[in-house]
């Protein structure tokens, strides 16, 4: 089998904890390299990839001009997305890049085209279109158990007190930083909504940086709303989904993260697996006319299943899992987002 050579571009939690450990698992993509503008953390990590032969570099030169190197992929701060990967395609590298993908829709549009121009691939890195709770929830639409689907929420609290304060750009706030996921995760679902509302502020000391979104996306019959806040102590459900045969709830966040916390990596047994008393619960009417209850099964999430479509678009031409149209629809409601201060609507069709 072909393989895909790739470099890491960071060295911080998102590479140890979000790409390395499934990286690990597949034996198509091969880590040449490590670029990291100081490498100085992670020591046991770094220890473990030079007895595999990894190369470890301060220098990202070092990666471009490495005719092997057929990917790169980005995990470095958001601020440097842009730069970056702009560097990496005009250096023939495909460029898989971590959310948000850069700042602004025209950032987008350049990287896109200059990557088509190339023949290149680039893309963001949207993990959570693989998360464990979406994907039941996605199951529940696709079945269509409770008929056509009328308003979905989603939840991604915390509770995180903090007086830090943030003076920064939009690029970094949680809106940018976690609301894009959730954002994304519906643009897979539903394509492009009529309108979004917007509610994005500082929670927890005014003037800060964004801690707090509310977005709601509204298409031809249906309401979704995505949201997080920092301060909230007794959960949301993760979603919740009502429709015109019935309802879907689901409770708890996707466990692979919780795994990867606690040390636990992929390849272990019962990695990222839901308890029995985390699943999702349906209610609907069936083709009688009667009353069904039933817990949905968790399917078991796997982030890396992001690199096996990038290799597949890379090594076999297969569509982007993130199509551009859908990476500038969000880049659009992203800066539409930020653009005005205070609760707004913005119309996009």
């Amino acid at each position: 089998m072909a393989k895909l050579i790739i470099a890491l571009a960071g060295f911080g939690k998102s590479a140890n904890r979000y790409h390395l450990p499934y990286l690990k698992l597949r034996s198509q993509i091969k880590i040449k390299t490590v670029y990291d503008h100081r490498l100085r953390h992670h020591q046991d990590v770094q220890t473990e990839l030079k007895a595999a032969g990894v190369q470890l570099t301060t220098n990202f030169e070092d990666v471009l001009a490495d005719p092997e190197i057929q990917m790169i992929s980005i995990t470095t701060p958001a601020s440097t997305h842009y730069q970056l990967a702009k560097e990496a395609l005009q250096h023939g590298k495909n460029v898989l890049v971590e959310k948000p993908f850069c700042e602004t829709f025209k950032q987008a549009e350049e990287l896109l085209k200059l990557a088509q121009e190339k023949g290149l691939v680039a893309m963001p890195f949207q993990n959570r279109r693989f998360d464990s709770d979406y994907l039941a929830l996605k199951h529940v639409l696709e079945v269509g158990f409770v008929g056509t689907p009328l308003q979905i929420e989603s939840h991604m609290d915390h509770f995180r007190p903090s007086e830090q304060f943030i003076n920064s750009e939009p690029i970094n706030g949680q809106f940018y930083g976690l609301g894009i996921h959730t954002i994304d995760q519906m643009i897979a679902l539903f394509g492009q909504p009529r309108q979004v509302y917007y509610d994005i502020r500082a929670q927890q000391n005014q003037g800060n940086l964004d801690d707090y979104y509310e977005t709601d996306l509204f298409y031809l019959n249906l309401k979704v709303k995505v949201t997080s806040s920092p301060l909230v102590a007794i959960p949301y459900p993760s979603f919740r989904l009502n429709g015109t045969k019935g309802s879907f709830i689901k409770y708890g966040i996707d466990q692979q993260e919780n795994d990867l916390k606690a040390g636990m990596m992929p390849e272990a047994p019962h990695f990222g697996e839901d308890t029995p008393t985390a699943y999702g619960h349906l209610k609907y009417l069936n083709g009688n006319g009667d009353w069904i209850k039933k817990d949905v099964i968790t399917p078991v999430g796997d982030y890396g299943r992001v690199y096996d479509a990038m290799f597949e678009t890379i090594l076999n031409q297969k569509t982007k899992l993130v199509t551009d149209q859908q990476l500038l629809l969000e880049m659009k409601i992203l800066e539409a987002g930020v653009a005005t201060v205070g609760p707004h609507v913005t119309t996009f069709a």
